[in-house]
């Protein structure tokens, strides 16, 4: 009983095995044979596609620029054009007594030539002779002394120095002090008038003295 009963079962099943086996392979066979397509036109409709062309706009050319005119002020008047002659000198005559060259400087004239005399010896008042160096006698010592005498007005030395020397020191301080302390002398002049000034003398040793 139980087989019996399990059978109807068995091959409702298996139909229905069958069935979807078939719808599979039908399906497969439409899908290769372009069934699907038209499936798809009739659902869809066909499909139109159209290429559209962008207009090109064409670049207008900027207006040119309003022209730059000055407005003058309301109130601005324009200066009169005023020309002026004015007289023209002849300067020519002046120009040509310029000259580019520089006057000679003429030298300074000399001074004129004051008259002068030099000191010289009072023959009221002889030249005193110095007294010979005892040292300078016994070594037999002797020669000239030159000397630079500073005479003042009155006749007196005020300074005496030594210019050229005997060759013995001893000599020509022998001399110097003898000059400052006794000689008196004729002042020199300048225009006549007394006037210090220096004057050259000259004291010998001898060893005959």
């Amino acid at each position: 009983m139980s087989v019996a009963a399990s059978s109807p079962q068995i091959s409702r099943r298996s139909l229905i095995f069958v069935l979807i086996v078939l719808l599979h392979v039908g399906f497969f066979y439409a899908l290769n044979s372009g069934l699907s397509h038209s499936v798809i036109d009739v659902v869809f409709g066909p499909i139109e596609t159209r290429i559209i062309e962008e207009q090109k706009v064409e670049a207008k050319e900027p207006p040119p620029p309003p022209p730059n005119v000055k407005v003058p002020p309301p109130d601005y008047v324009p200066p009169p054009d005023l020309s002026i002659e004015l007289p023209v000198t002849d300067n020519t005559s002046a120009i040509q007594n310029v000259t580019s060259q520089k006057p000679v400087e003429r030298p300074a004239p000399p001074p004129p030539a004051v008259a002068k005399t030099l000191p010289k010896s009072d023959p009221k008042r002889p030249l005193t002779q110095p007294d010979y160096p005892p040292t300078s006698r016994r070594l037999g010592e002797a020669g000239t002394v030159v000397l630079d005498v500073y005479v003042l007005e009155n006749g007196r030395v005020g300074d005496a120095r030594v210019k050229k020397s005997s060759g013995y020191e001893r000599l020509d301080q022998a001399a110097v002090n003898e000059v400052k302390r006794s000689w008196r002398l004729v002042p020199g002049t300048e225009e006549g008038k007394p006037a210090p000034m220096w004057g050259q003398f000259a004291v010998t040793f001898k060893l005959t003295d």
